[in-house]
């Protein structure tokens, strides 16, 4: 039971496989990108990359709760502004 993942990253190995790229690559473009708001960068990985909303919305939210997006918050994946 330790070793399946939970929540988001749940998703990661199906992520991996359908899109072909790592996690850590899909990551990073999520930490370099113009938007901070949860909701844009969802819908910026599906218009731009093609990704479903369950798998873009997987990763922003396990990307800004790591927060290390540049104007993530972390203590959760949305700033109210």
């Amino acid at each position: 039971m330790t070793d399946a993942a939970k929540g988001p990253a749940s998703y990661f190995p199906s992520i991996e496989k359908k899109y072909g790229r790592p996690v850590s690559e899909w990551k990073g473009l999520i930490r370099t990108s113009p938007l901070t708001k949860h909701m844009e960068l969802v819908a910026w990985l599906k218009s731009e990359h093609g990704l479903g909303h369950g798998h873009a919305n997987a990763l922003v939210a396990h990307t800004l709760a790591e927060g290390d997006h540049p104007e993530g918050d972390a203590a959760g994946p949305v700033s109210a502004h």
